[in-house]
């Protein structure tokens, strides 16, 4: 399954970025607004909700000018996002057992589907990172 997604984003990983970015986008919007006025559903407070839509906003920015830059820069740029959003998913899930008493299955749900998502993007964008750094090297 890797391995044909990557294959995808060889020939041009610029759209790596512009998948990250409005998934990043998608994800702000969720967490800054949807879960937010649905607070009751899915348990997760609204000041812990606003500050994991933050990071997604800055990662869109990253995506954004990542995708606005030269070819050779690719490589670090892409492993770049893959690293915050690892972290991310670190801070994500982290947040969610620190709730863990108040947020409920749906909350549960929402964080899970997404840390699933974005590791899931984060190993797709290291393996072109690495490729595009082995094709740079030869």
């Amino acid at each position: 399954m890797f391995k044909k997604a990557t294959s995808l984003f060889y020939e041009n990983p610029k759209k790596l970025f512009l998948i990250d970015g409005l998934g990043a986008i998608s994800s702000a919007f969720l967490l800054g607004i949807i879960l937010v006025k649905l607070e009751a559903i899915f348990g997760i407070p609204a000041s812990t909700l606003y500050l994991l839509a933050a990071f997604p906003v800055l990662f869109a920015i990253y995506d954004f000018f990542s995708y606005r830059t030269e070819k050779s820069n690719y490589a670090g740029l892409l492993k770049g996002i893959a690293i915050f959003n690892m972290l991310y998913c670190f801070l994500s899930i982290g947040f969610a057992v620190f709730h863990f008493d108040i947020i409920t299955l749906w909350g549960w749900a929402y964080i899970l589907g997404e840390v699933l998502i974005v590791v899931l993007l984060a190993i797709i964008e290291l393996r072109v990172a690495n490729r595009l750094k082995t094709l740079v090297k030869n």
